[in-house]
């Protein structure tokens, strides 16, 4: 997959001054890494916004530095947005070594369809929406997707050791570990009973609120 390239210029406006920058359409953005000199950047916010969108944050970057002749290899470590309005406030850029593994949440993307849901009274439940691996920048995937259509029965499950993928990568997570299962919603009787209980004594409670209480006649 080819790398997305972002252009940045470097950024002498900082502090609180950086909000001239954001209503000229400039995003102030920030690049630091392992034994590298950080740097103040800003970025066209129209196209920042388009390279966020397709790369999240698990997918690698050249960005481009304006004066210097290579791209810089990166990834998007820290989105700051405006509360209300959704702003882009401030971006961090982390720089990777090519040649040097790195540690990574990868999203999980479920895909198909499981034939197990097709009855009454069954959930997909998904305990972990992220998968953790160790690998080369180049070699990071920026999602796993996982085919739900092999669960065909209730309390079947997707494990972590089920998901196939390069041999270049490591997970470093549990291999036991779930990553989806098809489950059977239970009500018991017991707690239907309790509730329908609750509801008929504040009925009878609400009832007898609205009784008058006869008066003794007046001697």
């Amino acid at each position: 997959m080819k790398n997305l390239t972002l252009k940045a210029v470097k950024r002498d406006v900082l502090g609180k001054k950086t909000r001239f920058l954001r209503r000229q359409g400039i995003t102030p953005t920030h690049l630091f890494g392992h034994n590298i000199r950080s740097l103040a950047l800003q970025c066209d916010t129209a196209e920042l916004g388009r390279i966020i969108a397709r790369a999240g944050m698990s997918r690698l970057i050249d960005l481009q530095i304006e004066a210097e002749k290579q791209p810089r290899s990166v990834f998007i470590r820290k989105i700051q947005r405006d509360e209300l309005g959704g702003q882009l406030l401030h971006i961090d850029f982390y720089q990777v070594r090519k040649e040097e593994k790195i540690t990574a949440a990868i999203p999980i993307v479920l895909v198909g369809k499981a034939p197990a849901l097709k009855g009454k009274g069954r959930i997909l439940t998904q305990p972990i929406t992220h998968l953790g691996i160790e690998c080369l920048p180049e070699k990071l995937p920026p999602r796993i997707e996982i085919d739900l259509s092999p669960l065909e029965e209730v309390g079947q499950a997707i494990h972590v050791k089920d998901i196939v993928l390069s041999p270049d990568i490591t997970v470093t997570i549990a291999p036991d570990q779930i990553v989806v299962k098809v489950s059977e919603v239970h009500i018991e009787r017991e707690e239907i009973v309790e509730e329908a209980e609750a509801v008929e004594a504040k009925a009878e409670a609400a009832e007898g609120a609205e009784t008058p209480t006869e008066e003794k006649p007046k001697e």
